[in-house]
């Protein structure tokens, strides 16, 4: 492998005093008091382990921790911060890695990178002053290359000019500030010559692997982390690539075995505890936790006169995550000398000082009880976020007997919401202002005069003579009319064999939902049965990431596909009409990709 001249040393488990009792036994005394005093500031407690744990059933292994996952869900505001030697470059961390970045340069960067004004303390000021309550940190990329002192590999930032072990200096000052630590780890690892796949992209594969050699060299670092870096909120691990379901669930195991009230997110090739939308705001879901991951730039990494969100966009994407009852990570991207820009430093700052004055309207809350319509369709990609139009208004948040309406835009002069089993006993408007509320057996009407609306979010708050408790009220749902509509569909290849990722998501009217394809497929197809002869002569598709290159739509018919309409790209909302067409199957033929396709919604019209 080009770089090569980096040595990576897999250490089998080994006994040792963390394995005796984990990080707790290691503290020293006024360790054990930092670490107390910190996880009271985010709100959750470590249970005290004992010298010699009970034995914790594998499968027990697979679920996290109720408290562990509400106290996460509670700070709903996280930092995700990505940095690494390729902001030299100003190009994005690991994908760049072969092309345009040649790969023996980019593996080289790191014995120039000299962050000689990095400082965590500042770092972490930041995090607080924009209210986030968590951060996320890249400390291992698709590249391979480590921010910790790892005794597993010499692709270190120890083996570079800097020689700081900036992992730890960021876990000591978020312990002091009270703030949650969230390593990320990438599964992949395009460096490492164990694992299967290479740069550029991941997409070569080597000549010779060794995956469960690998694994065992991923489980020594988590080891490493949790053991030396912790107590943590989580690990946030990415792009499993090769890793199966079940050696993702070893993965989440070894990670509770060793910290057992740890959260994972759902990119170990297994499962996990929650989702993960990127660059996107994710659906209303209130079954399962997650969080999106979004920039506030157009890249990861740090990219020089980047376009930046508006701070007033970054806090819309953050209220509409909460009322869907997720959380955000807004990514940040220090730069080459270790600072975080100064504009970014004050769009944080701007958002923080919302928080102080609305946060009690986002902070341990939960979604709902009310769901505007269309509520699955907020998207942010890249520079890019627009609030749905039609009867979408926003949403609401709640805690107790308190219900928080987020009115982010006003379709009409007034918002509707269903009936609630709950008497309206006060309300308020905390942007200001006076809200007119008529509540009667057929729902709840709110109104707030033109000019007393807040521009960002008309936020009013309803107080109820009892606790919301479960309850959902979601508006009554709007078929698109699709003659696809829940039909049964096949397809050439589903993500390892995901039932989240079946053909049938992409006819299901949810545009949030999707069908999707293994990592490395180049072309695939997928088939709806009407259930009879029907006839169409409109369709209308939307594709995240625009991997699809080349398409085309075709018809089952005298024992043959027969094409009715080519094209070029699909990208998200395409609409595509054509001359009367008839028939019971329907395929649309993915002739070309980039990547691994997936499709939101496929859908057929009479007109």
């Amino acid at each position: 492998m080009k770089g090569a001249h980096i040595a990576h040393r897999t250490v089998p488990p080994q006994g040792n005093r963390s394995d005796r009792g984990g990080v707790w036994q290691a503290m020293d005394t006024s360790a054990r008091r930092i670490a107390i005093a910190y996880w009271t500031v985010v709100g959750l407690l470590i249970p005290r382990l004992s010298a010699q744990p009970p034995a914790v059933p594998a499968d027990d292994l697979l679920q996290p921790k109720r408290e562990a996952v509400e106290a996460w869900k509670d700070m709903r505001f996280g930092m995700f911060i990505c940095w690494g030697p390729v902001s030299l470059t100003g190009r994005e961390i690991g994908w760049s890695r072969g092309a345009p970045t040649p790969v023996d340069e980019y593996d080289a960067l790191y014995k120039k990178w000299t962050p000689d004004k990095f400082d965590a303390r500042q770092w972490v000021q930041v995090v607080k002053d924009s209210g986030a309550r968590y951060i996320v940190f890249l400390l291992k990329h698709h590249d391979g290359f480590c921010l910790w002192d790892t005794k597993q590999t010499d692709y270190s930032i120890m083996n570079g000019p800097f020689k700081r072990d900036v992992v730890k200096e960021i876990a000591s000052a978020c312990r002091e500030q009270g703030i949650g630590f969230f390593p990320y780890y990438s599964t992949c690892d395009w460096h490492h010559p164990d694992f299967p796949l290479t740069s550029p992209g991941g997409k070569v594969k080597r000549q010779a692997s060794n995956l469960d050699r690998y694994t065992e060299y991923l489980e020594a670092q988590v080891k490493e982390l949790i053991t030396g870096y912790g107590p943590l909120v989580g690990i946030w691990f990415d792009v499993p690539q090769c890793f199966d379901r079940a050696r993702g669930e070893r993965v989440i195991r070894h990670v509770r075995s060793l910290q057992r009230d740890i959260l994972v997110n759902n990119r170990t090739g297994a499962r996990g505890d929650f989702d993960t939308p990127e660059q996107n705001v994710g659906r209303c879901q209130f079954d399962r936790p997650w969080e999106s991951c979004i920039t506030l730039g157009t890249q990861w990494s740090w990219k020089p006169d980047d376009k930046l969100k508006p701070w007033t966009d970054a806090v819309r994407i953050l209220v509409a995550c909460a009322v869907g009852d997720g959380n955000l990570a807004l990514n940040t991207n220090p730069m080459p000398d270790g600072r975080i820009e100064p504009r970014q430093v004050e769009s944080f700052r701007k958002i923080g000082q919302w928080l102080k004055q609305y946060g009690e309207s986002i902070y341990a809350t939960r979604g709902g009880p009310f769901v505007a319509p269309g509520a699955a369709a907020v998207r942010a990609h890249g520079d890019k976020f627009a609030l749905p139009g039609g009867r979408w208004w926003g949403g609401s948040t709640h805690k107790g007997n308190v219900v928080y309406l987020h009115i982010l835009r006003w379709p009409g002069e007034t918002i509707q919401v269903p009936p609630i089993p709950r008497k309206i006993v006060k309300h308020s408007v905390l942007t200001g202002g006076e809200a007119t509320i008529k509540q009667t057996d057929a729902g709840i009407e709110v109104s707030v005069p033109a000019d007393r609306r807040d521009a960002l979010d008309t936020i009013v708050k309803l107080e109820l003579d009892a606790p919301v408790g479960d309850l959902r009220l979601a508006p009554p749902s709007v078929r698109s009319g699709s003659l696809a509509f829940r039909c049964k569909a096949v397809a050439s290849n589903v993500f390892q064999k995901q039932a989240q990722y079946a053909p049938a998501r992409a006819f299901d009217d949810d545009p949030d939902t999707r069908w999707g394809c293994d990592w490395g497929t180049k072309s695939a197809w997928l088939e709806v049965d009407l259930g009879a002869d029907k006839t169409f002569r409109r369709a209308w598709i939307s594709e995240p990431y625009g991997r699809v290159q080349e398409f085309e739509l075709q018809v089952w018919k005298n024992d043959a596909w027969q094409t009715f309409h080519k094209g070029k790209g699909i990208g998200e909302n395409r609409e595509i009409k054509f001359e009367p067409t008839t028939g019971r199957r329907v395929r649309l033929n993915l002739l070309r990709t980039s990547e691994g396709p997936s499709i939101w919604e496929f859908q057929l019209f009479e007109r």
